[in-house]
């Protein structure tokens, strides 16, 4: 945002530096993850893009920090489509280790023995969190039932946070995952959803200087429709932003409804924005139901034959992707 724009409305601090938004049933949530946690599990938190998902682990994360009762992991490799096994396990040798020097044994059979000392010393339940997990490989996803038995076969229980799309949830669902989805507790990260009002006014307050009213920076219709129109922080943090710019280089005083209007794309809501918000890209599309990519971005163009649209609207209905706009 900038700063000129900032300063215009009375705006101190950043949208993204606002904290975290805690909803009743994010505390729900949180409540029954941590008991899921406690007790050696795969557990799923599956939301869209923009809902939340990584604030949403690293608060969860603090949380049993801060309780004492689970010794907490992280996973801190960035491209997850090469995160195996052996990466997650370096990642809890890093994180229950005491030692100064870390040496992690290359030779698998020492590496998992020794993993298994280490589960026993912490004399807690560990769990090992990992974001943007809709990137890990099938063979990387499978391989999690294996590490999960190995902490129980030293007396120790280990569980596995994910966090990702909907595709995640979607592909664990899949026949060719049951050995592992089957086992997967999965908890949906519905946002803010309807709670997007309050979201909006809470944000404005987190940022604005004190003294200052909210609501000469946002009339009330302009507030009903952001609150309408979208669904997830990062759209109104994005939509918000870019009003609070666009009325400072007009001199405007309060955002109109007239200016949110003009911001908001008439395409938000179309299957393909929609779909990739679930962690679906065209490519990911062909691959999965064997399509070409030229198949699917006809299909969202409204251009592919009917036969075929119906064909890959049934397969995708199926795999549980939102179809609402697909005729």
């Amino acid at each position: 945002m900038l700063t000129e724009a900032m300063e215009y409305f009375g705006i101190i601090k950043d949208f993204r530096q606002a904290g975290y938004y805690e909803t009743e049933p994010h505390q729900r949530l949180f409540k029954d993850i941590k008991n899921s946690v406690i007790n050696g599990k795969l557990i799923v938190i599956s939301g869209i893009v923009g809902s939340g998902k990584t604030a949403t682990l690293r608060h969860l994360f603090e949380m049993l920090e801060s309780d004492g009762k689970v010794i907490v992991s992280k996973s801190w490799s960035v491209d997850k489509k090469r995160t195996n096994l052996s990466t997650l396990i370096s990642a809890l040798f890093y994180d229950l280790s005491k030692e100064k020097k870390i040496t992690i044994p290359s030779q698998t059979e020492i590496r998992e023995r020794e993993l298994c000392s280490l589960l026993r010393k912490v004399k807690k339940p560990v769990a090992l969190f990992v974001d943007e997990a809709h990137d890990l490989l099938y063979s990387t996803l499978t391989g999690l039932k294996r590490l999960i038995e190995l902490a129980e076969d030293s007396g120790s229980l280990l569980s596995l946070v994910l966090a990702g799309h909907p595709k995640l949830k979607n592909n664990l669902r899949r026949p060719t995952m049951e050995e592992i989805g089957s086992r997967a507790t999965i908890f949906t990260l519905d946002g803010i959803s309807n709670h997007q009002k309050e979201y909006i006014q809470w944000l404005l307050t987190q940022c604005v200087a004190s003294g200052t009213d909210i609501n000469n920076i946002l009339s009330a219709s302009a507030l009903d429709i952001l609150s309408s129109r979208l669904k997830t922080p990062l759209q109104i943090q994005q939509h918000l932003s870019v009003a609070i710019e666009d009325a400072y280089k007009l001199g405007d005083k309060t955002i109109t409804p007239a200016l949110i209007e003009d911001i908001l794309s008439k395409h938000i809501d179309d299957l393909e924005p929609n779909l990739k918000r679930h962690g679906y890209s065209v490519l990911d599309l062909a691959e999965q139901f064997n399509a070409k990519p030229a198949e699917i971005k006809s299909m969202f163009r409204g251009q592919l034959d009917p036969a075929r649209t119906k064909e890959l609207h049934d397969q995708m209905l199926s795999a549980g992707l939102p179809l609402l706009n697909v005729s």
